[in-house]
């Protein structure tokens, strides 16, 4: 049985009350109380800067647990471990003596081991007749069983708080790509906007930036960026609307046309009438000649619409063309008005202008008579497809570059 009094340090050691509050804590362990040493260790090895220990110690304190031989802690059994200097040393890779001896100490404050010296400072165990240990002087490992929870607590705490950093860092670095290049790219194609300003706010906050910074750098430096992008993105998203409504002038005539008694029908894609309505796949716009964007250009402007082709994708213009019939349909633009932009401007740039229609639908209050509309610009060569695409990928932060090299609507 192992002694149960507060002992005081050997030599020129001092106490404190500290190191007395600690034993006597040790005394209020649970009789029934288990924990895996292993786990202890681990859990004290990622709390390490709660506790004030270095690397050093925790490689001492796994050569204490190794002599202890069982794998659980366990109150009411010997908790106290006893070797030599020498063997410690061995078990902790080849440390000095004086490092060893400075590592023990920093244990110690940490409240992970508590010494138990004897009369002459020598560590060793004292058995009884039938050859149990009625007593050892050593390190007394009952502080880890009495802090198990605590120390599991802490753990947790680290690794909490290196997942938050993790993502402050990484959302961070995306805030401030997405800045970087929404800047870059509305600098490089002319756009309207106080891009200088916003520039040099930008290559503050970067200036800002520490070398190593802690999580509250991250969050307030994050929250700035991320109020900088919005305003980019203010500012990108009225000139789109600018460009993009404006149709607007013969939007209210138009929206009266809804009276056509086609719009009273909902029709499904691949049945007869609704083939009579699609215009054909291979008929062109007579007098007009057309370009075709690049499909991959078009689903990323307006990505609204992959979901409504077949089986969830969109493969080909056949599979656009496709998707642009369902969307007609729940948009309310009526076979009429889609015909009329097939004969003016081709089924794909048609099925096109859905997918841009679609993409800005919570901004139109008719589809089918917007949709009119943009055809008779189309008609009179005052509407092209290629600004409203490059305005939609602009508020998605991607480069439009490449657009003009095929050519928009003439």
């Amino acid at each position: 049985m192992e002694s149960r009094h507060v002992t005081t340090p050997f030599g020129r050691r001092p106490i404190t009350l500290a190191l007395v509050s600690r034993q006597i804590a040790t005394k209020e362990i649970r009789s029934d109380k288990t924990t895996d040493k292993w786990k202890v260790l681990r859990d004290a090895s990622e709390a390490r800067k709660f506790l004030g220990v270095q690397d050093r110690s925790l490689a001492v304190l796994e050569a204490l647990l190794s002599f202890y031989p069982e794998n659980e802690l366990r109150q009411g059994c010997q908790l106290v471990v006893f070797p030599s200097n020498a063997q410690l040393t061995l078990r902790a890779h080849g440390i000095a003596g004086a490092t060893l001896r400075r590592h023990l100490a920093l244990l110690v404050e940490a409240g992970l081991i508590v010494r138990r010296d004897s009369a002459n400072g020598k560590r060793y165990a004292r058995k009884n007749k039938s050859g149990s240990v009625e007593s050892a002087f050593g390190f007394d490992l009952s502080p880890l069983l009495m802090r198990a929870e605590e120390l599991a607590q802490m753990a947790q705490r680290v690794c909490a708080d290196r997942i938050a950093y993790r993502r402050a860092k990484e959302d961070l670095t995306i805030c401030r790509r997405d800045v970087r290049k929404l800047i870059s790219a509305a600098i490089g194609e002319g756009a309207d906007g106080h891009w200088q300003k916003l520039e040099a706010v930008y290559l503050e906050l970067v200036r800002r930036i520490p070398r190593a910074p802690l999580l509250s750098d991250l969050h307030g430096l994050l929250e700035e960026m991320e109020m900088l992008r919005e305003e980019v993105l203010n500012v990108l998203d009225i000139k789109q609307k600018a460009e993009f409504l404006s149709a607007n002038d013969d939007h209210n005539e138009h929206h009266k046309q809804s009276s056509n008694t086609e719009s009273l029908y909902e029709l499904e894609p691949g049945s007869d009438v609704e083939e009579r309505a699609m215009p054909c796949q291979n008929r062109e716009p007579a007098n007009i000649a057309l370009k075709v964007f690049p499909l991959d250009m078009v689903l990323r402007a307006c990505p609204e619409i992959v979901a409504y082709g077949p089986n969830g994708r969109v493969a080909s213009w056949r599979d656009l063309t496709s998707a642009s019939v369902i969307v007609r349909s729940m948009l309310g633009v009526t076979p009429s008005a889609y015909q009329e932009a097939c004969d003016a401007i081709g089924p794909q740039n048609a099925a096109v202008m859905i997918a841009c229609i679609l993409e800005r639908a919570g901004h139109i209050n008719s589809a089918g008579g917007y949709m009119r509309a943009l055809t008779s610009k189309s008609k009179r060569g005052q509407f092209s497809l290629g600004p409203v695409l490059m305005s939609l990928l602009r508020a998605k932060g991607i480069s439009s570059r490449g657009v003009h090299d095929h050519g928009a609507l003439p």
